[in-house]
């Protein structure tokens, strides 16, 4: 992979290179071997690229939506023209398979063509008036500057997926990338500095998440913040972005059920939460945290289950026959060890895996299921983020509702079943943001994606997404010699 070491900053429409000279060591979690060293800022650094926002922003924001999406649409063209090279820094980087680094290049793109199209969509509205004399107006208007924090488990689609609608929508941005993967960030900025994007209008820093971070929430001309991670960490964004009133977009933490009833589809069920649970090494929001299984189907479901967890391929992602990557670093490693260790201390029985996998000196962890599992286990309190799924049963559905929404996160829920009504039942009940239904795989561009409780505020894709980068302005317009 070639990485240019000299740029990690982007500011104003130029790569700059801080006086600090401090590096970031980006390190190939599957192996532990340094892969570069990137430049990185600060607090000067974060005040230069705040004040190029600010100062982009009005005439970004008067841009027609048709002159912003030609951006938008010729950006979408190169990554898909660079996906090769851009899976490839991906996987070396974050860890995830090769062939799930390619689709998420591809599904980072959808947002940039999404947004390139929504963004002549946002429409205003005209009240109908209760007086002759007046007219009321509803306008749309970009709110200003967006600081984008964005996470290492999807490290091209969250940067897209955040950045495509505040460009669309006409406000300029400060991005954050997580620390650990921030080649892929940089590789998107240079996309959109080949597309030609005004300066200013997106800016990069990389650097200690607590100075740049502070500075952020501390501006008063940062209007939105935009993030993605745990909820630890959005609680503490909200406390410090209260003091500027900022509108907040969260996607925060989730511990996602999967309730599998007795007339589901066993093959069906177990593909896809195997699907759900390890890919990405169970790195994902919405993944399978904990799945419940009617009493009648419990055995053969586990069979089948314990049977394709152990086919699965664990290994460096570059391998392309590899379905299960490394975690991204040790205290990743430590947070599922613990797990299972507390599981198996309270009488759960590990029916696969359980242990860590040498293999290429990574941080890697084998594809684990655990039976006889409590809820006293920290495994069904606390999100796991690793490949280790624990299985419990119920008789009656009242009883799986009442245990899947027993949580304070509310991100997505799963269930299988091959009755509509039931399914339809259920899902009316379920505290969850997202529902897939006989699918795990909810997440798409054009659909609205986020929790409610402790997993989150606001909505990232659809029509929704870009409403986040939007205030509506009232007009009350008198008119004369009207009665």
């Amino acid at each position: 992979m070639i990485v240019d070491t000299a740029k990690g900053i982007y500011i104003n429409g130029q790569w700059i290179h801080p006086g600090s000279n401090t590096v970031l060591e980006v390190l190939n979690p599957a192996t532990r071997e340094k892969i570069t060293e990137i430049p990185t800022g600060g607090v000067s650094e974060t005040k230069q690229a705040i004040q190029a926002a600010n100062q982009a922003f009005p005439e970004w924001s008067d841009k027609t939506a048709r002159e912003r999406s030609a951006y938008l649409y010729k950006a979408y063209n190169l990554m898909l023209e660079r996906k090769e090279k851009l899976a490839s820094i991906l996987t070396e980087e974050q860890g995830k398979p090769l062939n799930e680094a390619r689709g998420e290049i591809e599904f980072a793109a959808s947002f940039l063509l999404w947004y390139a199209e929504e963004a002549s969509r946002v429409y205003g509205e005209i009240i109908p008036s209760s007086k002759k004399n007046k007219r009321l107006w509803v306008v749309p208007k970009p709110v200003g500057v967006v600081a984008a924090i964005t996470p290492w488990n999807f490290p091209a689609a969250m940067v897209t997926r955040k950045v495509a609608p505040a460009l669309a929508a006409g406000c300029t941005v400060v991005l954050k990338p997580a620390e650990q993967t921030p080649l892929s960030a940089i590789e998107i900025v240079k996309i959109f500095e080949e597309a030609g994007l005004p300066q200013g209008v997106l800016n990069l820093l990389i650097g200690e998440p607590d100075q740049i971070g502070k500075e952020i929430m501390d501006s008063s001309d940062i209007k939105v913040l935009t993030f993605t991670g745990s909820t630890e960490v959005g609680k503490h964004l909200m406390e410090a972005g209260a003091k500027t009133v900022k509108k907040m977009s969260l996607e925060l933490g989730g511990h996602a059920p999967l309730l599998v009833f007795e007339d589901a589809d066993l093959d069906l069920a177990v593909d896809q939460a195997i699907a759900s649970k390890y890919r990405n090494s169970g790195q994902t929001c919405i993944c399978t945290n904990r799945i419940y299984v009617h009493s009648s189907v419990e055995e053969p479901f586990i069979e089948k289950l314990k049977a394709k967890v152990e086919a699965l391929q664990i290994g460096m992602g570059s391998d392309e026959n590899v379905e299960v990557g490394p975690l991204i670093n040790g205290e990743g490693l430590a947070k599922v060890e613990s797990q299972v260790h507390d599981a198996v201390s309270k009488g759960a029985e590990v029916k696969t895996g359980g242990k860590q996998w040498k293999g290429s000196g990574g941080y890697f962890y084998e594809p684990t299921v655990l039976a006889n599992v409590t809820n006293d286990m920290t495994i069904m309190s606390q999100e796991t983020f690793g490949p280790v799924v624990p299985v419990l049963t119920f008789d009656h559905e009242e009883e799986a509702i009442e245990a899947a929404n027993n949580t304070d996160y509310g991100l997505a829920a799963f269930l299988f079943t091959k009755d509509l009504d039931n399914a339809i039942t259920v899902m009316e009940k379920l505290d969850y943001g997202i529902i897939g239904i006989n699918d795990v795989f909810p997440g798409t561009a054009e659909a609205p994606f986020g929790g409610i409780k402790e997993s989150g505020l606001g909505r990232e894709g659809g029509h929704e997404g870009i409403k986040e980068f939007i205030e509506m302005k009232y007009v009350s317009i008198a008119v004369a010699n009207r009665k």
